[in-house]
C-alpha cells in the first residue's frame, strides 16, 4: 500500500514518540517494584549502614522497597561493574564512594570508565579522616611528627587498611605533599590494622571517624589531625591537617550513581527524595553519630565533584607509583 508523504511523516513522527511518551510515563511512575542499592563492602560496615540508611528513607519516602545487597570484591570494583552494566531503567543503584573515583587509576584493564559509565544521583554525606598516633610516639602534633619522622627516618611505621583502602590514599597523599620517612605496613582491613596500633606494634593511622571516636576519647590514640578541609564537630579541639600542611584535603564523600542511560526524570525523582532526607532530623542525627556531615547536592554538583575527586587521586597515585593488588 502507498501513503502519502504527509501520513507518512505523521505515521513515522507518532512511532518514534509513543516509545518516548512510554519512557515518560514509567519515569513519572517510578518507582513500580523494588530497587536493589548494590554496595561494594560487607555488611556491618559504615558504607553498608549508610546503604541501608538511605535504603529505609526512599522505601518509607517513595513506597517501594530499596534492598541493599553487598558485592564484595576487587575494592569495590565488582558492584560499581554490576551496576554500570545494569539496565538504565532506575532499578538497580550504588552506594558510591570517594574508593570509586581512585580505583580508576589504581586498577589496571578495568572494564568499565566510572565517570563515563555512571550516572551521578545523589551525595549523601562526607567523611573525614583522622590522623592518629599510639600514645608512645612523642608527638603532640603534626609538625612534632614531621620532625620526629624527619630525625628518625623510617623508624615510624604507618598502618593501613591495604593498597587502596581509604587509609592508604589518606597516607600518600601525606606522603607526597611532606615526604615523611614512615614505613608502610599496609594489613587485610582497617580492623587488624586498629588492634596493631592499639598494641603498639605500629605507630601512625589514617582512620575514620567511626573508627577512631572511640579510642581517641578513651586516650588510646592521639588524635593529631582531621583530614577534612574543616574542624570535626566530634573533634573540635583537633586542628586540620591543612593547618600545618598546606593542600592537604582527604575526606570520603558517600551517594548514590545509577547507570548512564537512567532517564533524567528518575534521576531527579531520587534525588530530591535523598535531599529531602538530608533535611530530616532522624537522618541528621544519625549521620552525625557517624562523625559525618550532610551532602546534599544536584545531580549536576554531585557529577563534578566525582570527576574533580577522580582526577585528584589520579595524580596521587601517579606520583605514589602504587598498584592495586
Amino acid at each position: 500500500m502507498h501513503l502519502p508523504r504527509r501520513q507518512f511523516l505523521r505515521l513515522a513522527t507518532a512511532a518514534v514518540a509513543v516509545p518516548a511518551a512510554a519512557r515518560f510515563a514509567s519515569a513519572q511512575s517510578y518507582p513500580t517494584r523494588p530497587v536493589r542499592i548494590v554496595s561494594g563492602y560487607p555488611p556491618g560496615g559504615i558504607n553498608d549502614l549508610y546503604a541501608r540508611l538511605i535504603g529505609q528513607w526512599l522505601s518509607e519516602r517513595l513506597g517501594q522497597q530499596f534492598i541493599v545487597e553487598n558485592r564484595t570484591g576487587a575494592g569495590g570494583n565488582l558492584a560499581a561493574d554490576a551496576v554500570v552494566r545494569a539496565p538504565g531503567d532506575g532499578y538497580t543503584l550504588l552506594l558510591a564512594t570517594s574508593g570509586d573515583t581512585w580505583n580508576s587509576s589504581l586498577y589496571e584493564n578495568l572494564k568499565f570508565d566510572f565517570v563515563r559509565d555512571s550516572a551521578a544521583v545523589a551525595s549523601i554525606a562526607r567523611a573525614p579522616g583522622v590522623l592518629v598516633v599510639h600514645p608512645s610516639v612523642p608527638a603532640q602534633s603534626v609538625a612534632d611528627l614531621l620532625a620526629y619522622a624527619k630525625a628518625n627516618p623510617g623508624k615510624l611505621t604507618v598502618a593501613t587498611a591495604g593498597i587502596g583502602s581509604a587509609p592508604h590514599m589518606f597516607w600518600e597523599l601525606f606522603h607526597s605533599l611532606t615526604g615523611a620517612d614512615l614505613l608502610h605496613v599496609p594489613y587485610r582491613g582497617g580492623g587488624p590494622a586498629l588492634i596493631d596500633l592499639l598494641g603498639g606494634q605500629v605507630q601512625v593511622y589514617f582512620g575514620t571517624m567511626a573508627s577512631t571516636l572511640i579510642h581517641v576519647r578513651s586516650g588510646k590514640f592521639r588524635a593529631l589531625a582531621v583530614t577534612s578541609a574543616a574542624r570535626a564537630p566530634l573533634l573540635p579541639d583537633v586542628p586540620t591537617m591543612m593547618e600545618t600542611v598546606p593542600g592537604y584535603e582527604a575526606s570520603i564523600f558517600v551517594g548514590v550513581t545509577a547507570p548512564r542511560a537512567t532517564p533524567p526524570e528518575i534521576v531527579r525523582t531520587l534525588n530530591e527524595a535523598i535531599t529531602a532526607g538530608l533535611g530530616d532530623p532522624r537522618l541528621a542525627q544519625r549521620i552525625a553519630e557517624f562523625g559525618d556531615t550532610p551532602l546534599p547536592l544536584s545531580p549536576q554538583a554531585f557529577g563534578q565533584l566525582i570527576v574533580e575527586e577522580t582526577e585528584k587521586w589520579r595524580k596521587v597515585v601517579k606520583t605514589a607509583g602504587i598498584r592495586a593488588e
